[in-house]
């Protein structure tokens, strides 16, 4: 039977599997969490925790990945819990960019997939912080508007009535309903990004590496497209270092967890499309000018 599909039908359809089972068990931890913080994180504790200068509350949001470690597949979901429990926007979201990357098992990762590099690895958390503190000045200082959709500010509205269950159960409750309505859009997003890589041409890419920026933008574009996790996106980068160089896989390791196409999608579901267009024109110049210039 599958002998009569086309080789290019049996190639999308490995790759979108190997994404999907790849990211669900991270994406079911991410819904797991935001269960939690659903249930026990209140804004009491908000206020004790996070500091009232913006700029510290940015610095905090950076480093808490590395104590609070999370795949970029899951993170979605953890932010969007965080800003409704009110977690400072600046700090949330300066905690998606940094969490996938500065967490200890990435760096491990990083380090043993890019030849016992320790410079490689900390480009890559450098990297990481940089945008983090870029965008989380932006959101704290410049941003405008709104940034949660209204659906989905509506729909924590009408959540509080798990509160008069046990917690366990209004955990797995909540982490129940954000997966399922997660999950679409993981699944959306893996056959896009499946289709992406069978599809979109990616020959005419290679001979573009002999120019530095256009090899890093090609780099950012394959981490887009490719839409691998964190920990295992620096085995794939070790492979493109002879060919693209330093510079852009250094920017493939960064851009890559922050931005790619099943995140995007996730991404699309929570927050306004406006805010969205404005942070990713954000972390890909901010990517793409610190590759340059390492």
């Amino acid at each position: 039977m599958f002998q009569l599909l086309p080789s290019s039908v049996l190639q999308l359809s490995t790759i979108f599997l190997s994404i999907v089972i790849e990211a669900i068990p991270f994406v079911l931890l991410g819904c797991l969490i935001s269960g939690a913080l659903h249930v026990f994180l209140t804004a009491e504790r908000v206020k004790k925790i996070i500091p009232k200068n913006s700029f510290l509350a940015v610095i905090v949001g950076s480093l808490l990945g590395f104590f609070f470690p999370s795949c970029e597949c899951g993170i979605v979901p953890i932010v969007s819990q965080f800003i409704k429990k009110g977690v400072p926007n600046h700090t949330a979201f300066a905690f998606m960019v940094t969490a996938p990357i500065i967490n200890p098992i990435v760096f491990f990762s990083t380090f043993v997939a890019l030849g016992n590099s320790m410079k490689l690895a900390l480009l890559r958390v450098g990297g990481s912080l940089l945008v983090a503190l870029v965008i989380g000045t932006w959101i704290a200082y410049l941003h405008q508007g709104p940034i949660l959709k209204e659906s989905d500010r509506k729909r924590h509205s009408h959540t509080h009535a798990h509160a008069e269950k046990s917690p366990i159960m209004s955990v797995f409750i909540h982490s129940i309903d954000e997966f399922f309505d997660t999950g679409r859009y993981l699944i959306l997003g893996a056959l896009i990004a499946a289709g992406m890589q069978v599809y979109f041409p990616t020959q005419w890419m290679v001979g573009l590496a002999s120019s530095k920026i256009l090899s890093i933008l090609v780099m950012l574009m394959l981490a887009f497209t490719m839409s691998l996790c964190s920990e295992a996106d620096a085995f794939v980068g070790s492979s493109l270092l002879s060919l693209f160089g330093m510079n852009s896989v250094v920017g493939f390791l960064v851009f890559g967890p922050m931005v790619d196409i099943k995140n995007l999608m996730m991404m699309k579901h929570h927050f306004e499309a406006a805010f969205i267009l404005q942070l990713l024109t954000i972390i890909l110049l901010v990517v793409a000018f610190y590759a340059y210039l390492i």
